[in-house]
């Protein structure tokens, strides 16, 4: 009886180790796409001087990029931020001093890490330690 029981702990044991370097492995596998989606945006931005509406060609580009490398995070959003399929960014506007007066701002973007596991999402819905945030350089703006 024993050796029975001491069998079962043995597998119980080799179970829970594997689950927990599985889930280990997959947070990792999404932060690293939240995190190459978040550098992306932020170049897009960059490179269209900020002017990705949601009709405009540089939205295009990021859905494509994501769509690429798998990456989606569903009902995505952020108070008081402005959300596409998946992103968020807030624009803000810096003062202009001297003699170049020209309007000048930069984006702050947050990407989120997609776990898809209920009962972590029921229990932890809004953990910010599951988003992934960058800022833009300031961009003039014409």
């Amino acid at each position: 009886m024993r050796d029975a029981f001491g069998g079962v702990v043995n597998l119980v044991m080799i179970v829970v180790f594997l689950v927990i370097v599985s889930g280990y492995l997959a947070f990792n596998v999404n932060y690293t796409k939240a995190f190459r989606v978040k550098n992306y945006i932020i170049s897009t931005f960059e490179e269209y001087e900020g002017k990705c509406d949601v009709s405009s060609s540089c939205n295009t580009k990021i859905k494509e990029y994501m769509k690429a490398i798998g990456y989606s995070a569903v009902n995505f959003s952020i108070q008081d931020y402005t959300c596409h399929d998946g992103y968020c960014y807030k624009k803000t506007q810096v003062s202009a001093a001297g003699e170049d007066l020209k309007e000048r701002a930069y984006f702050k973007v947050v990407t989120q890490i997609n776990i898809d596991i209920p009962i972590i999402n029921k229990i932890l819905p809004s953990l910010k330690i599951f988003q992934v945030s960058g800022d833009t350089k300031q961009i003039t703006i014409r």
